[in-house]
């Protein structure tokens, strides 16, 4: 079936199945293995970004051009091992609190008005502390190239949309670079070795898209709007009821940053049981982050 066949089919059954509720349609697209979350918000702003990734999930979540990532055979989950664990193609070590990080850029503005963008993926250790820059050798500076050379045009048109960079800061390209130079080459499970017939850069295939099928398990927007806090010029909101509204989405905490009192990150919690190819992603509470935001008068601006 060509890519074409597999968007429309992906789509149409994701109408016909959006007939019997919202959830039941999430449920056929995320098709990558991420534990439930308590209170999953869904929105129609929600199920069309869904939509839109539905057919680069299928196609590119575990480097199908590629080889083929390490199979985990009971893997045990991340940062709750108490003797170090040998084999880390199938557990996430050091790095094995896994923060999926989000941007909420108003000046200048970036992404759809409605919707938060993609920061990054970062291995914590899990103790609030970090690598980065782990891999000299893997320090990528043509992260576009190395997408399209797996056909993966789909997943990049996605990048370009909700992963973007500041303008002042650079183009596109050089965020990526950035954040899989830092990040990316420091999880453990992302490493060559553990690929059977491995490709060259196929780690770096992987990384994107699966960073960015966490990124739509994670809508800010509607967990935050469903609780009444929207952007606004004037009116400011408790940093308790932000967090409150994130908290009962997932069941668990997380973290958002504020610059000069308003609202530009959040930062989600995941232990990994396996690898980070094809693990399960468990939502955790939030380990060594803290917020930058006040108590009070906390601005949400528009984009």
């Amino acid at each position: 079936m060509d890519f074409y066949q597999q968007l429309s089919d992906a789509f149409q059954e994701g109408v016909l199945k959006a007939s019997s509720g919202l959830s039941s349609f999430a449920a056929s697209v995320q098709n990558y293995s991420i534990e439930k979350m308590p209170s999953t918000l869904l929105s129609i702003r929600s199920v069309a970004k869904l939509a839109f990734g539905s057919a680069q999930l299928a196609l590119y979540s575990s480097g199908v051009l590629g080889g083929a990532p390490d199979v985990c055979t009971n893997p045990q989950l991340s940062c709750h091992n108490t003797t170090a664990v040998a084999n880390t193609c199938c557990f996430n070590a050091p790095g094995g609190l896994l923060q999926q990080t989000q941007f909420w850029d108003t000046s200048p503005a970036t992404g759809p008005t409605d919707s938060w963008t993609v920061h990054g993926l970062w291995p914590n250790n899990c103790d609030g502390t970090y690598g980065q820059y782990c891999d000299e050798k893997r320090q990528y500076t043509n992260i576009t190239a190395i997408l399209k050379s797996y056909g993966a045009t789909t997943l990049l048109n996605y990048m370009n949309t909700y992963w973007l960079n500041d303008p002042n800061d650079g183009t596109n390209e050089v965020f990526w670079e950035h954040e899989w130079g830092k990040h990316g080459t420091c999880i453990s499970t992302l490493d060559t070795k553990c690929y059977t017939n491995y490709k060259p850069q196929e780690e770096v295939v992987d990384f994107f898209n699966k960073t960015t099928q966490l990124f739509q398990t994670l809508d800010t927007y509607t967990y935050l709007s469903a609780a009444g806090i929207v952007p606004s010029s004037s009116k400011t909101y408790t940093l308790s009821a932000i967090n409150a509204a994130l908290e009962k989405a997932r069941g668990v905490s997380a973290v958002v940053q504020c610059s000069n009192g308003a609202l530009d990150e959040a930062w989600y919690y995941f232990d990994v049981k396996g690898s980070v190819q094809t693990g399960t992603f468990v939502p955790t509470n939030q380990v060594g982050g803290s917020s930058s935001c006040p108590a009070t008068g906390v601005k949400y601006l528009p984009k």
